[in-house]
């Protein structure tokens, strides 16, 4: 049978899927609603699944965690108005940790007029709510223009930093059909790479070091053996962001993990006479203060050239793709070069005093997490995948203690900060790859805001754990009002019984009164259909 030739007429909602599908997409996360419907009646002629969250701000977390852990944009799909307001805080957090997210959504028909007419969902602009958040928001104004719109997406992704766009089809134009012609795809884009005297004098600053040290952040994910390799050849210890968690592995001698906001790394890092940061902005949420004076010259390699002059400014700016300028640079370091170098010292031992130094600062604080932390990671395979929250157990506890190596992977909502998102990114993680392990760490507190994606775990029967440290209530605040002298106000919750709610959702719920108990229970809910809620109660002080 002779495949039958497209049609030269598509409606909106045709043309968006088409689009996408053109693009390489096959999920989507979103939720039905009456202005979208011609997009969801394409989806599944054009091969494209779809899961769908409770809650658009859980599609929005669903779909950033599938884009971290594929290297491919995640897409969301709203509905008009208070739909597309709910994912408004996943698109700011995609925007802040540099994710590639297309949100698509219907808008009001083109001759909408300005004064208000009471159609269902009408605001006065979406485009302009979504701006502010979203590296672009394109109001199509034809069906054949939103092949542009979605080529322009996929080029935003694929040049330069990502970050996440939104594109609008006015609801007329969604059900018309009209000429559309061929679909615009993204061009191919060649990796960037500075220059050949950038990179000699960044190579000469490396190599006449005494004390250097890499610095590395979620823009050196694709450059995970390179950073390796350059710092074991010039035997310089590694520090990242929350977003380069694991990018080399933290149990390697020469890896302080996550630890910008320890004083002592700070200290040393300080005294430190090359850095090179990697794909990392160096920011307060990274520092967890301002910026540390360093009396070094500092290497910044960026795709981003806007990172050079932000926080800390580069003396030696690096504008370019990181593998592609990390090969660059370590073949300049191999040039011969004045004497031979007698060989460089081995910091391993600098290195484990370091984290010795970090670990005692927090020792106290974190006693009572650790156990269960080291309980998790005996459970978990190295490419198991961790989704994090905005909670002291995630911040204070996983991202510094648990251990990651570049098989696996730690997602969190670094910058923006938002709570809520371990749940729904879980989901995201487990529909890419749904044989890896994946486990969703958070608090009371911030569960609570998507709790209901238990339905969408439990719908999809994913063996989906979700470890939730319960201080009862809004643990961060409470010490931040009493360090302040204030009497705790508004932060104390009623406890409320989690395992009970996730079992309400179709799921299985447990509580975990020990690391032993902790370890069995998970080890069962990695392989248990449906998600289950393990609650670890949390010291909290009165």
């Amino acid at each position: 049978m002779s495949e039958q030739p497209r049609p030269t007429s598509l409606t909106g909602g045709e043309a968006v899927v088409r689009a996408l599908a053109e693009h390489g997409v096959t999920q989507a996360f979103g939720i039905p609603g009456t202005h979208n419907l011609e997009i969801y009646r394409h989806l599944d002629p054009y091969g494209i699944a779809h899961v769908t969250p409770r809650h658009e701000q859980g599609a929005g977390y669903a779909a950033d965690a599938y884009a971290r852990v594929t290297g491919r944009p995640g897409v969301a799909i709203t509905t008009t108005g208070p739909a597309l307001l709910n994912i408004a805080a996943a698109v700011g957090q995609a925007y802040s940790d540099s994710v590639p997210l297309l949100v698509v959504s219907p808008g009001m028909p083109l001759r909408h007029p300005r004064q208000s007419t009471g159609l269902l969902h009408e605001m006065r602009s979406q485009t302009e709510a979504l701006r502010g958040g979203a590296a672009f928001s394109h109001r199509v104004s034809t069906v054949e223009e939103i092949f542009s719109a979605v080529a322009r997406a996929f080029t935003l992704f694929r040049t330069g930093r990502p970050r996440p766009a939104h594109i609008e089809v006015p609801l007329d134009l969604l059900e018309t059909p009209a000429p559309a012609g061929p679909v615009r795809l993204a061009p191919p884009m060649p990796a960037t790479c500075p220059s050949e005297p950038a990179l000699r004098d960044a190579a000469q600053a490396l190599r006449s070091a005494r004390q250097p040290a890499l610095v590395l952040g979620g823009g050196a994910r694709n450059a995970a053996a390179q950073c390796l390799t350059l710092a074991e050849e010039l035997s310089a210890p590694v520090v990242t962001t929350a977003n380069g968690k694991g990018i080399v592995d933290e149990t390697h001698p020469l890896s302080l993990g996550v630890s910008l906001h320890s004083p002592s790394v700070q200290q040393w890092l300080a005294g430190c006479d090359a850095v090179l940061a990697v794909g990392t902005e160096l920011a307060e949420s990274d520092l967890w203060s301002a910026p540390p004076v360093l009396r070094a010259t500092l290497i910044r390699v960026d795709v981003d050239p806007d990172q050079m002059y932000a926080g800390l400014p580069a003396q030696l700016p690096l504008v370019g793709d990181a593998r592609t300028t990390l090969e660059a640079l370590r073949q300049q370091l191999a040039e011969p070069h004045g004497e031979p170098d007698s060989g460089a010292p081995d910091r391993a031992g600098a290195v484990r005093a370091l984290r010795a130094g970090r670990d005692a600062e927090t020792a106290e604080r974190d006693a009572h997490r650790l156990p269960y932390l080291q309980a998790v990671r005996t459970v978990l395979d190295a490419d198991a995948i961790l989704t994090s929250d905005s909670a002291q157990c995630c911040y204070y506890g996983a991202i510094p203690h648990l251990p990651v190596g570049p098989a696996g992977r730690y997602l969190h909502p670094t910058g923006f900060g938002t709570l809520g998102y371990a749940l729904p990114a879980a989901i995201g993680a487990k529909t890419a790859y749904p044989a890896r392990q994946v486990v969703a760490l958070s608090g009371d507190g911030g569960l609570q805001f998507s709790v209901q994606e238990l339905a969408t775990a439990a719908q999809l029967r994913l063996p989906l754990p979700v470890v939730v440290f319960d201080n009862g209530g809004y643990g961060e605040i409470r010490d931040e009002m009493a360090a302040r002298g204030d009497t705790p106000t508004a932060v104390d919750l009623p406890s409320v019984d989690l395992p009970a709610l996730a079992r309400a959702y179709g799921g299985h719920g447990v509580h975990a009164d020990s690391p032993e108990a902790l370890t069995r229970a998970l080890s069962l809910a990695l392989t248990t259909p449906g998600p289950t809620l393990i609650t670890v109660t949390e010291e909290t002080p009165r």
